[in-house]
């Protein structure tokens, strides 16, 4: 069963190990701050990788958004150098606030079962 791990899967996946370590050691803007990659997605024509990230302060996340797209092409470069592939992706970040959602929804139904065990 070799097929189980596809070329974009493999490929998404060495970009993220490089991209994390590029931004960690490489990127000077002062709005990046700490992220942390959480899923990289590389359409299947190889021209496009979808970057997602959280960062530690919630309140800088747009910042650190605009700093990583604005360092885009540099960290594509820097990629370019290191992948041995014909055409790098395009590289675009979002920011994924999914576990601060799911930490509030967590919190709510929380409260909730709270407030049940009291009614009872």
């Amino acid at each position: 069963m070799p097929f189980d791990y596809s070329r974009t899967d493999r490929i998404a996946e060495q970009i993220k190990r490089e991209l994390a370590q590029l931004i960690r050691d490489r990127v000077k803007d002062p709005r990046v701050g700490m992220v942390s990659l959480l899923d990289v997605q590389v359409t299947k024509d190889l021209k496009l990788a979808k970057v997602y990230f959280d960062t530690f302060q919630a309140e800088h996340a747009k910042e650190s958004e605009a700093g990583l797209n604005r360092a885009a092409g540099f960290l594509r470069r820097e990629l370019a150098r290191s992948l041995s592939l014909r055409t790098t992706p395009e590289l675009k970040f979002f920011y994924d606030d999914t576990e601060v959602k799911a930490n509030a929804l967590s919190n709510l139904i929380d409260e909730a079962v709270k407030r049940d065990k009291n009614t009872l």
